[in-house]
This record gives structure tokens, sequence and C-alpha cells, in this order.
């Protein structure tokens, strides 16, 4: 099966309650998951189908405290998860 693939801009990512919103919309999470990271780690896990988030300028996550723990749960679910991949532009 051909992955869902995922674009999205690191510098749209730095707020907490925005990037919620947006990585719940481009991952067709239900509207009831938690938005925040717990929840996310948890949604990753529960994919139904291969997904590839490809993350654009995402030097400009690891200068924010939030952006810095969104990019450690996002590495972890691609190590721990095969149908998760992760890109990092």
């Amino acid at each position: 099966m051909e992955p869902k693939h995922i674009l999205l801009d690191g510098l749209l990512l730095t707020q907490r309650e925005q990037a919620m919103e947006l990585l719940g919309q481009a991952l067709e999470l239900p509207p009831w998951w938690g938005r925040n990271l717990d929840a996310l780690s948890d949604c990753l896990w529960d994919l139904g189908q291969p997904v590839s988030l490809e993350i654009t300028n995402h030097l400009s996550l690891a200068g924010c405290s939030f952006g810095q723990k969104l990019l450690l749960v996002l590495r972890l679910s691609a190590e721990e998860n095969d149908l998760f991949t992760l890109q990092l532009q």
C-alpha cells in the first residue's frame, strides 16, 4: 500500500495549539483525540495505513521548547512504528 504523504511547514508547528490542529487535520484524527503530545503518540501507533510525514523548516522546531518535544515524539514514533515515517527537510 502506498503511504499517505503529508507535507507540513515546521514554522507552523512551533506553537502547541496550532501544531495539534494542523497535525490532527493532516493525519485525519478523530474529533475526540486529546490534542496533546501523549495523544499524538497514541494516534501515531494506531494508524490504519502507512503515513509519510515530511516537515520542511524543521530547524525552527529545534529552536523552541515545544518544537523539541514534538520532534522527539515524531522521531520515536517513526523508530517504533513501521507504518509511520518522518522526513525532516
